[in-house]
């Protein structure tokens, strides 16, 4: 099975790409986990929250991998948690550095800052988006994840994650 994680700051299209991604490949894809529960939750988020939407994010995944069909996309995964958890409260639990570490995607798609803000409830740093953007490209080449940068408007996003796709299907 492979494996393709899609990260990056918020609103540059990540959940759109793996949806679409998906339908491309007649797959499946794990949407981000926080949404929901951040939508549900009625209260600012704590620190505890972080964690379990990194359990639950988890757990969604294994649960979809088992529907996929070869390869299966990811909305999101453990370093947005990590980011976020960081910016937002100073750090990131032990726990999930470590299974960042141990996550084995094949590829990660690292979306760029070029697409116009979406304004959102659940969005919080449209002025921060080119600092997050250097942030986690750091963190992938620190943790030496195979990744590559996904820039363009949505139709130029996709025709480059296809090929780059494409080119991770011809390797397995």
């Amino acid at each position: 099975m492979l494996k393709v994680s899609i990260t990056g700051p918020e609103s540059t299209g990540k959940s759109t790409l793996a949806e679409r991604l998906a339908r491309q490949y007649s797959t499946v894809w794990v949407p981000e986990f926080a949404r929901t529960y951040v939508g549900n939750l009625g209260r600012p988020y704590t620190p505890e929250d972080l964690e379990a939407i990194a359990h639950g994010q988890l757990a969604l995944e294994q649960e979809m991998q088992l529907q996929a069909k070869n390869i299966f996309f990811s909305d999101t995964d453990l370093l947005v948690i990590k980011i976020w958890s960081e910016h937002a409260f100073g750090h990131c639990p032990a726990w999930i550095q470590e299974k960042l570490k141990q996550q084995n995607y094949n590829l990660c798609l690292l979306m760029g800052v070029d697409l116009p803000w979406e304004p959102d409830p659940q969005r919080e740093h449209p002025h921060l988006r080119t600092y997050f953007y250097e942030w986690y490209k750091s963190e992938l080449q620190a943790l030496e994840v195979p990744f590559v940068e996904i820039s363009g408007q949505q139709e130029e996003r996709l025709q480059l994650a296809c090929r780059h796709v494409d080119a991770l299907l011809q390797k397995h």
